[in-house]
């Protein structure tokens, strides 16, 4: 199948199967208002330097503000939070932040109460990639403030993590930190079945 030949339905809808987490990107916009977008793309980069990215698209006008901050902070989201989600993404709500608790991170962009963890990040580097922008942020700081199952995403629905087994130490050889003896089996779905098969997503 060539490039041309890939249709954007089928694209949307095959990886719309892969689950990703939900985090909201705040910072603080030049003119000094508290900014915050929804994002699905986000994922950690490198150990050394510290780097994560997210990809916002080219023509997002929240990301156009955002990008505005001298700094940035990813908010990784809990299952409970679905509500902040449709607030942040609701075209009628013009003042995103009215009602929701927040503390300034050391950059001083928000922090989100309510969150599993916050990562600020100061801009390192902002690429095109197609119709998204690769937006690079050196971490400064970041903590885990909760212990509860994270917001995930799949084939336009949340759902919420379910582990299949107890957590084991990486091993040296590990692949993306999964141990060698788990790199053959079936990847868990969002609701936690592992038979390989689709499952509807359990809405949160």
């Amino acid at each position: 199948m060539t490039e041309q030949a890939v249709d954007p339905r089928r694209y949307r809808e095959t990886l719309g199967h892969y689950p990703t987490g939900v985090v909201i990107v705040t910072g603080i916009a030049d003119d000094g208002e508290p900014v915050g977008m929804v994002v699905g793309t986000f994922t950690a980069v490198s150990l050394s330097p510290p780097l994560v990215a997210f990809l916002p698209r080219r023509d997002s006008r929240t990301f156009a503000r955002l990008r505005t901050a001298g700094a940035f902070c990813v908010n990784v989201l809990a299952a409970t939070q679905v509500w902040l989600c449709r607030r942040f993404t609701d075209p009628e709500v013009t003042d995103k932040f009215h009602g929701v608790a927040w503390t300034p991170a050391p950059s001083g962009a928000p922090i989100i109460d309510g969150g599993i963890a916050w990562i600020d990040c100061d801009y390192d580097a902002i690429t095109e990639g197609g119709d998204h922008y690769i937006v690079l942020g050196r971490v400064r700081d970041m903590r885990v403030t909760g212990d509860e199952p994270p917001l995930l995403f799949r084939k336009g629905g949340y759902g919420r993590f379910a582990p299949l087994a107890p957590a084991e130490p990486a091993a040296a050889d590990a692949v993306d930190g999964v141990p060698p003896h788990d790199r053959t089996a079936p990847p868990p779905s969002v609701d936690g079945q592992a038979d390989g098969r689709a499952h509807s997503v359990p809405q949160a």
